[in-house]
């Protein structure tokens, strides 16, 4: 599917004519706007005709699915893949500004004086929200969609947890009774380290809460959030990559998805569209009509889908627009004696997390044998052309940056053996934003690359161009 923009730069009804397209390519009365979905804009005057065209929109916390349909069939599907962390970067932020203006002379606290307005939400809420309308308005600018449904949905959390609460039970939550939020992690996973492979023999085990998402920078202190291990599994050799804590995900449920939704169901009808559906009536038509469950299936069905033919979905990924963290810090490594492997100092360290010597277990650090590398702190000094994410071609082929080496001179690219220097690559597209992802073809077959048909110069990273080409 090819989708068309008249020379105004609003969309057209796409076509499937692909030997056209390239003529018209060739001739000059195209040009290339966006390389995945595949865009082109007509350079000549032409009717503005347009047929119907409805979006259906699978609200989510973490995944986002659409669906454009026309009376004749579906024009565009997908996925989109939301950015994740928002409140762990926005406590880090500020936490370093108390930090930093706690150094400051003496100022009056000025709090009291703060007034939030009419309809605020949590910041980390109001970037979920953001990230609906900007995708709705990302699709708009591909097809000319004339109607948008949005199907919404009220949970009663705690309903969920207990189907038999009624009248003054909802005025007691689940920490009802306990002194704190500890006692109560360790009461409810009765006292016992959650570890399914614990190999702690002892009496009466020393207890501490986990953070469940600390691997992936989920470190906020809901009950989901926490769970109970003992002294000897939760060390910091666990929360390495290899460790059993790093991608573990036990089952303790977590009730952010369903609460996002309660919040901000009608303001999406509101911002995106007034005509909204329920969860009921699309698994109806969708069982009905024998459509497995996806969250593009279910946009499918939410857009008035039927038995229309369908296109392949595509997968968006939100990625970061800028990463201001100016430091990094890499471990030592050394050789294990034990083994004769490569380990890094946090692995084979004294055996005490805190420092309660009693509690200590063996220390590892007789078993640092040749040091291969001391820890170092790096400093980001100034920021480079090539981000990760970033789309670039080297000798021939598309790849995406994994970063930069040499101060800026090296790109590392995934799935090159190389490493080439920055003068050789030729930039294709930025990948900040929404972030259109394919298989491990990223070619468009027949069609030119858009850094051909805009003429990028290999080692020039023309900002307007490639932002053009997003």
């Amino acid at each position: 599917m090819v989708y068309v923009l008249n020379h105004n730069g609003e969309p057209l009804m796409p076509t499937k004519r692909f030997g056209k397209v390239r003529r018209m390519l060739k001739n000059k009365q195209a040009t290339v706007v966006r390389r995945r979905p595949f865009t082109i804009q007509l350079t000549y005057e032409t009717t503005n005709y347009v047929q119907p065209v409805t979006l259906g929109v699978d609200a989510g916390y973490q995944t986002v699915g659409f669906s454009a349909v026309s009376e004749n069939e579906e024009l565009l599907s997908g996925e989109c893949r939301l950015l994740t962390g928002m409140s762990e970067r926005l406590k880090e932020r500020a936490m370093y500004r108390r930090q930093r203006r706690g150094k400051l002379r003496y100022r009056a606290p000025r709090f009291d004086n703060r007034r939030r307005p009419e309809g605020w939400l949590a910041p980390s809420i109001q970037h979920k929200l953001d990230s609906h309308v900007r995708l709705v308005e990302l699709l708009k600018k591909l097809l000319p969609v004339q109607k948008v449904i949005v199907e919404v949905a009220n949970f009663d959390i705690q309903a969920i947890q207990n189907p038999e609460i009624a009248g003054t039970l909802y005025q007691e939550g689940e920490q009802l009774g306990f002194w704190n939020l500890r006692e109560y992690i360790l009461h409810r996973d009765h006292h016992q380290c959650q570890h399914p492979n614990c190999k702690n023999k002892s009496v009466n085990p020393i207890l501490q809460v986990h953070h469940v998402g600390y691997w992936k920078g989920d470190r906020s202190d809901r009950p989901g959030n926490l769970v109970t291990l003992c002294n000897q599994c939760h060390i910091p050799a666990n929360h390495q990559p290899k460790g059993f804590l790093y991608g573990w995900e036990p089952k303790v449920k977590s009730f952010r998805p369903e609460t996002f939704m309660s919040i901000v169901r009608w303001r999406l009808t509101q911002l995106l569209g007034r005509t909204a559906t329920y969860g009921y009536v699309t698994k109806h038509v969708r069982i009905q009509h024998g459509i497995e469950k996806s969250h593009a299936n279910d946009a499918f069905v939410i857009a008035g889908g039927t038995t229309q033919p369908r296109t392949a979905p595509f997968v968006l990924q939100q990625v970061r627009r800028n990463n201001r963290s100016l430091e990094k810090f890499y471990d030592a490594k050394y050789v294990d004696i034990r083994t004769g492997a490569k380990a890094s100092g946090q692995e084979l360290f004294c055996g005490r997390r805190t420092r309660n010597r009693e509690v200590a277990r063996e220390n590892l650090r007789q078993y640092r044998g040749v040091k291969l590398s001391k820890g170092r702190r790096s400093i980001r000094r100034m920021r480079y052309p090539l981000q990760p994410m970033d789309t670039v071609r080297f000798d021939g082929k598309d790849y995406l940056v994994s970063g930069t080496n040499n101060k800026g001179k090296t790109v590392v690219l995934k799935g090159c053996a190389r490493v080439p220097s920055v003068k050789k690559v030729q930039g294709v597209k930025y990948g900040k934003g929404f972030c259109w992802l394919a298989g491990e073809d990223r070619r468009v077959s027949g069609f030119p690359f858009p850094s051909e048909e805009r003429g990028i110069q290999p080692g020039l990273f023309m900002n307007n161009q490639m932002r053009r080409l997003g």
